[in-house]
């Protein structure tokens, strides 16, 4: 079957992927989480899995997800040498994504502002649904004055959205990306939310879109 135009830029978006630092946001929540003995992560938009082996690396259990076709392969070539009986792969495109398993740590890095702007709302309600008590959440969003808003398919938030989306969870970061940076295809303006924030341990009821 012949490629599609996404295939290609996501085919070409992994290979310049090989060799890069586990994301700051990542190392980050599995600081402030603490180490995973055992406990479950999702790795949400795992590309080749360098964060998933990083979790790995440190005692959690993940469930790494990505729709990408031969995203198995690319997960278990890069976390050769990892305890993979801790590993789980689903490859699903986030239209289809209907659950999670309960989760103590929902890693999404840069994936989510990928998800069709009519779907946002059900996935971070999945994400949302996923998480335990004290459960950790660390997730890169797009801006609304991101370089790329209006010229890519996708969901580009305003600050006060994402407080909104983010309403009933602790915050522990939110901080502000707006400025020239660099990107796998050339400069742009990044306009980008990092967000850490955690589920109550008492429950509470979850109102977000």
């Amino acid at each position: 079957m012949p490629r599609t135009p996404d295939d290609v830029h996501w085919a070409d978006y992994n290979a310049a992927q090989q060799g890069r630092e586990v994301r700051p946001l990542c190392r980050e929540v599995m600081e402030l989480a603490g180490p995973g003995a055992g406990r479950q992560a999702v790795d949400l938009g795992c590309g080749l899995g360098l964060e998933t082996r990083a979790l790995l690396r440190a005692g959690w259990r993940v469930h790494a997800v990505d729709g990408e076709p031969g995203t198995g392969d690319r997960v278990l070539t890069t976390t050769r040498g990892c305890d993979r009986s801790r590993l789980t792969v689903e490859v699903r495109r986030f239209a289809d994504l209907a659950a999670l398993p309960p989760a103590d740590l929902v890693y999404a890095g840069y994936s989510l502002p990928f998800a069709d702007p009519g779907d946002f709302g059900r996935l971070w309600a999945v994400v949302r649904g996923s998480l335990r008590p004290g459960g950790w959440f660390a997730a890169n969003l797009f801006g609304d004055r991101d370089a790329w808003a209006g010229t890519m398919h996708g969901t580009f938030l305003a600050l006060s959205e994402v407080r909104q989306h983010l309403d009933g969870l602790q915050i522990v970061e939110l901080h502000e990306e707006d400025g020239p940076g660099s990107s796998y295809r050339g400069p742009k303006h990044w306009h980008a939310f990092h967000v850490i924030a955690r589920r109550p341990e008492t429950p509470f009821s979850d109102t977000s879109p």
